[in-house]
C-alpha cells in the first residue's frame, strides 16, 4: 500500500526521524492561515506548496511551487489543488489533486552550505538482506545521477538479525561529504530510520531529498512510503491511510470481490485460479500472438459470483478483444465452473468479445460439455495447445 507524503512524515516522527514542519491543506482557502502557523512554529517565512499525490517527480510536472509571501501560498494552492498532475510516473492522464502540504522552506542562511542527498531502504531479494541505498547528489535528477555517474550510489547491506550497524551509520555520513555536527546528527538519524522500515513492515522508504540545512540539521524534506500489504493486518492504523482515489478503480473493485487483479496494455483478458497458472497463461497468450490485458487470480474456490464479478472488471477494458479463461479444478470441480461460467454469460448480458475456456482437473469432462451446449459465442479446450490455437484464431 502506498502512502502520502505527509502520511509517511507522520510515521516517521513517531521514531524521532526529525523531518521537515508541514501541515495538510485540501482547501485553499485554509492555506495562509497554515503558513502564518508554520512561521510562528519555525521563524522561517518561505514555504513549499507540495501536491500529494502517489507519484514521483511532482516538482517537474508543477506540483511544488516555492513560495515567498502569503499571497504567493495562497495563489500557489489554489493552482494546484484541482490540477490534473501529469509526471513521469502518472503516465499522460495524470492524477487529480485533492490536498496539498504546506510546508517549511529549508533554504535560509546559516554558518554552512545547505546539501541535498539521497537514500532509500528496500529489501534486497538476491541476498534476503535489507539494504540502504544512498547518493550525496541528490534532487530531481537521481535518475540522471543513477545512469551517468553510478560511482555516486552507495549500498549498505543489513543482515535483519541485527540490524543496522554504528560503523554503517558512520561510513554513510562520510561518503555524503558530512563532518561535525550534521555528521552526528546523520549518524543518529539512519538507525531511527531503519527501525520505522522495519517496525511498519515497509517495502520501501525512498527519502529526496534528505537534506542537510545551513545550520547543520538533518531533515527528511520529501518522503514516499510503501507498506507490504500482507502485513496490513498488524497495522490496522496504517492501513486506514488507504486512499482509493490514488487507486485504479479497476483495482478497488477486483479487491473488494476478492480478486487479485493487475491491469495491463494488452488485447487479450485473462481469468485463471492461481498466480503460477495466470503467468503460464499470459506466456500463452504472448505466444499465440496476443498481449495480456491483466493478470486476474479469481483464487482456488473461484464461485459464480466471483466469475460474473471478474468478467465485469475485465470487460471494462476497451482494449480487450478476447478473454481466456483457464481454471485448474482441483479444490473447486470443473463443471460448477462452467455452471458458474454461463451464469455470468447470461446474467451480464451481451458480450461481443469471444471468451475462450479452458478447464482441467476434477469433472473436466462435464465441464466442456456444459460449455459446448450452452449455445453461448464460448470456445472450449482441454488443451493448453488448444486455448492457444483459440486464442490466435479469434485475433486474427
Amino acid at each position: 500500500m502506498n502512502l502520502h507524503e505527509y502520511q509517511g512524515k507522520d510515521l516517521l516522527r513517531k521514531y524521532g526521524v526529525p523531518v521537515a514542519e508541514g501541515i495538510l491543506v485540501d482547501d485553499p482557502a485554509n492555506a495562509i492561515a497554515a503558513a502564518r502557523e508554520l512561521k510562528e512554529r519555525t521563524g522561517i517565512g518561505i514555504w513549499a506548496v507540495k501536491a500529494q499525490v502517489h507519484a514521483g517527480g511532482r516538482g517537474k510536472g508543477g506540483g511544488v511551487k516555492i513560495a515567498k509571501s502569503l499571497e504567493e501560498v495562497e495563489s500557489f494552492a489554489r493552482q494546484i489543488i484541482g490540477m490534473q498532475l501529469v509526471t513521469p510516473q502518472t503516465g499522460p492522464q495524470g492524477k487529480k489533486v485533492r490536498k496539498v502540504l504546506i510546508e517549511q522552506g529549508i533554504y535560509y542562511p546559516g554558518e554552512s552550505e545547505p546539501a541535498e542527498f539521497y537514500m532509500g531502504l528496500l529489501l534486497n531479494r538476491q541476498t534476503g538482506r535489507n539494504m540502504i541505498m544512498y547518493s550525496p547528489r541528490g534532487g530531481m535528477n537521481i535518475e540522471e545521477v543513477a545512469e551517468e555517474t553510478p560511482d555516486q550510489i552507495f549500498t549498505e547491506e543489513i543482515d535483519p538479525r541485527v540490524g543496522v550497524q554504528a560503523f554503517q551509520c558512520r561510513r554513510i555520513a562520510f561518503n555524503f561529504g558530512l563532518s561535525g555536527e550534521a555528521f552526528k546528527n546523520m549518524v543518529k538519524l539512519i538507525p531511527r530510520l531503519y527501525e520505522a522500515f522495519v517496525r511498519n513492515d515497509a517495502t520501501m522508504i525512498e527519502i529526496n531529498p534528505l537534506f542537510k540545512t545551513s545550520d547543520n540539521k538533518i531533515l527528511v524534506v520529501d518522503t514516499k512510503m510503501t507498506i507490504d500489504d500482507n502485513a496490513l493486518f498488524r497495522h490496522p492504523d496504517i492501513a486506514g491511510m488507504r486512499d482509493i482515489l490514488e487507486e485504479d478503480p479497476m483495482d478497488v473493485e477486483a479487491g473488494e470481490h476478492g480478486l487479485n487483479f493487475v491491469k495491463l496494455d494488452g488485447n487479450v483478458g485473462c481469468m485463471v485460479n492461481g498466480a503460477g497458472l495466470a503467468m503460464a497463461t499470459m506466456d500463452i497468450i504472448k505466444l499465440s500472438g496476443g498481449e495480456p490485458a491483466n493478470f486476474l487470480d479469481v483464487g482456488g474456490s473461484a464461485n459464480a459470483k466471483r466469475v460474473e464479478e471478474a468478467f465485469r472488471i475485465i470487460l471494462k477494458d476497451p482494449n480487450v478483444k478476447a478473454i481466456l479463461i483457464n481454471i485448474f479444478g482441483g479444490i473447486v470441480r470443473c463443471d460448477r465452473v462452467a455452471n458458474g461460467i454461463v451464469d455470468a454469460y447470461k446474467n451480464i448480458g451481451k458480450i461481443d468479445v469471444p471468451i475462450i475456456v479452458r478447464l482441467q482437473g476434477t469433472n473436466a469432462g462435464e465441464a466442456k460439455e456444459i460449455i459446448d451446449q450452452s449455445g453461448l459465442k464460448v470456445h472450449s479446450a482441454i488443451l493448453l495447445k488448444e486455448a492457444a490455437a483459440l486464442v490466435t484464431e479469434v485475433l486474427n
